[in-house]
């Protein structure tokens, strides 16, 4: 028996340390990410570099194809940008794999209601199943070589960090909350955020292939070229 108790001691004892050990590696990315990007990321119109584009990532649509919050704030920030001349094209990046779930048709659908912005400039990219695929795609099939990344201030230090990381000349835009949500709805996204820029800075050093990438079709084109 007093064997026994020894063998699950140091079981335990293993266990917290090597639960420990992972939580202080894991802190360390999100720390280097986090300083990586800083110099990058812009909350204020005015002080944004200009660039080919600027990319909507994807965020939650309904099946009958109305917008999230969260997409409506980054779609009205990029058109922002994109109105005041410091982006030529707007390019939507989401999850478009399935019929009844269509992130970037929903997206443009708003755009073309809300605002004016000819076709020929609004890209969609259809694979963007993910933040990185996105910025992989966006140098691969859309050849870009810059882009204002517009999405919510705890998502950047990760988009910014992989963008770059792929050779992307890349800065990020705060998207302003339109209707600013819950203090717990902030502390949700950072706790899911601490995990997934872990999981990203291994598809970054292991230069994970996306999903999909396919012919390409070039930011320096017409958009309607990527439309379905």
């Amino acid at each position: 028996m007093k064997k026994l108790k020894k063998i699950i001691t140091a079981l335990l004892v293993f266990s917290l340390i090597f639960c420990t050990l992972c939580f202080l590696f894991a802190l360390g990315i999100n720390i280097y990410m986090i300083s990586f990007s800083k110099d990058y990321i812009f909350s204020e119109v005015e002080d944004v570099p200009a660039a080919q584009a600027t990319m909507i990532l994807g965020a939650g649509v309904s099946t009958s194809g109305t917008i999230s919050f969260v997409a409506r704030d980054r779609v009205e920030a990029a058109l922002d940008l994109y109105h005041r001349g410091k982006a030529e094209k707007v390019i939507i990046s989401g999850d478009h794999g399935r019929k009844n779930y269509d992130e970037v048709n929903s997206m443009k659908n708003y755009i073309k209601l809300m605002h004016h912005i000819d076709d020929q400039d609004i890209f969609l990219d259809h694979a963007g199943f993910s933040t990185y695929e996105s910025m992989y795609r966006a140098r691969d099939v859309f050849l870009m070589d810059d882009v204002i990344v517009v999405s919510q201030e705890f998502h950047l230090p990760r988009a910014i960090y992989i963008a770059r990381k792929l050779g992307l000349n890349a800065v990020g835009y705060v998207a302003p909350e339109i209707s600013p949500f819950s203090k717990e709805t902030h502390i949700s996204w950072n706790s899911r955020e601490f995990l997934a820029r872990v999981k990203s800075f291994f598809l970054v050093a292991f230069n994970a292939k996306p999903t999909y990438l396919g012919e390409t079709i070039p930011i320096s084109g017409d958009g309607r070229a990527s439309w379905d």
